[in-house]
């Protein structure tokens, strides 16, 4: 009987929700209710000041906190009521917007869903979230990392020389929260590892502490990680890895852990074939994973080793575009041809842009990858200058190895039509 009791006792202690949602629940709550409707790289501040207004009217708590070394209003959005503190912020670097636009989804379905579904009502009563969307609005309305005065706000938290960093210090101090989540974008070619696959969404639980030594607050960030992964797993699996942990002193996510906010950083890369609608989809669920977390108990009983296990990002594996065994004619010098790869990359641009495209490796690249890879072996391929060099626009025309082409002649293009054209990640002649 005793035995009983004591079952009992810890089975009604555990926290049940029987209402909890399911990753793929939560992708379709996405599907459904996402009030972001641009892509996020064309997103602007006029567009923050729109998605603001509509969070304020369904009911969130909003406000202007400051302004940017430009003049422009930055604001915070607050949802919930409880004594547990999360404060989240997004874009400290103006061209990373992801994460703004998953996070400002999540709180118009927490505030649309907090009468249907009982966690969200538990967390309605846990905590209180405060999300700063758009930190460096000057820079997103550049598609710029910087401000306008040039600094790196997320390397100003120990100088505090621009006022976007003074405003994020003061928030965190003002307020004492007790989680933080710093959310960012990365590279589109960082990898798993040294392995060719994308990093879609990659993770850290900071230490904030120099010697990298952990402690409650950090041991509990790398269990949501956990959590987060194992739900993103079932859309990108192979596609998530963690960030590099070194420390930084001029850091924001490392010192506002070292302030007391032990902070969870997400940083959104790039998956081939899918638009940017699907990263906020992801970002949407790796957030309401991680709260949903905070009352169903999952927060305290994950497995931290999860996220221990995960492969660091890595660079330099993989190319945008690579062109295997082209058979390369600098014509300005010579019309002796050799065989080479070419690899080129595309630039970070808003989507409604044209992304400009540079070579960024010739010759062997058979240890590299192409996230898309075209077979170019028999054909001539020549640049319009007539002289392929690392750092050329990516601009190449194809001639079929068996054509005869003069090429001396003064209007090659004209003179000569190529069997296919390529220009700025677009086949302006598809090769036949």
């Amino acid at each position: 009987m005793r035995i009983l009791s004591i079952l009992l006792l810890i089975v009604f202690a555990m926290p049940i929700i029987a209402d909890a949602q399911s990753p793929k629940e939560f992708a379709a709550a996405w599907d459904e209710s996402h009030i972001s409707n641009i892509f996020p790289s064309n997103v602007r501040h006029k567009d923050i000041q729109n998605y603001v207004k509509k969070l304020g009217e369904l009911g969130l708590k909003t406000r202007e906190v400051g302004r940017s070394y430009g003049d422009r209003e930055i604001y915070e959005v607050e949802w919930g009521k409880g004594p547990t503190k999360v404060f989240m912020w997004s874009q400290m670097h103006g061209d990373e917007p992801t994460a703004t636009s998953g996070a400002i989804d999540m709180l118009a379905f927490l505030q649309t869903k907090r009468d249907k579904y009982e966690w969200i009502k538990k967390l309605e009563q846990k905590l209180t979230i405060r999300f700063v969307p758009m930190l460096n609005p000057d820079g997103a309305e550049l598609f710029q990392r910087r401000n306008l005065q040039s600094i790196d706000i997320n390397r100003d938290a120990r100088n505090l020389q621009t006022p976007e960093g003074r405003l994020l210090k003061q928030l965190r101090d003002d307020w004492k929260p007790d989680f933080g989540f710093n959310l960012h974008n990365q590279n589109e070619l960082t990898t798993v590892g040294s392995s060719f696959r994308q990093a879609t969404i990659s993770l850290l639980a900071v230490s904030g502490r120099e010697d990298g030594s952990t402690y409650p607050g950090h041991e509990r960030n790398k269990r949501i990680c956990s959590l987060m992964i194992e739900a993103l797993k079932q859309f990108i699996p192979g596609n998530i890895a963690r960030y590099e942990d070194d420390y930084n002193p001029r850091a924001f996510g490392d010192m506002i852990s070292a302030w007391g906010t032990p902070v969870i950083l997400i940083e959104t890369g790039g998956h081939h074939g899918k638009d940017e609608m699907f990263l906020i989809r992801l970002n949407f669920i790796a957030l309401m994973t991680a709260l949903q977390s905070m009352v169903d108990g999952t927060q305290d009983s994950a497995d931290a080793k999860i996220y221990e296990r995960l492969p660091f990002n890595d660079t330099g594996n993989i190319y945008n575009y690579i062109f295997r065994k082209a058979n390369v004619i600098n014509f300005r010098e010579t019309a002796t041809p050799y065989v080479a790869d070419i690899a080129i990359n595309r630039e970070r641009r808003r989507q409604e842009q044209l992304a400009p495209v540079f070579v960024r490796e010739v010759g062997d690249l058979s240890i590299f990858k192409g996230l898309e890879e075209i077979d170019a072996s028999g054909y001539n391929v020549v640049v319009p200058d007539g002289m392929l060099r690392i750092g050329s626009r990516g601009h190449l025309l194809f001639y079929k190895k068996d054509r005869k082409v003069n090429w001396k002649s003064d209007n090659l293009a004209e003179e000569f039509p190529p069997d296919g054209e390529f220009l700025n990640g677009v086949w302006l002649k598809k090769l036949p």
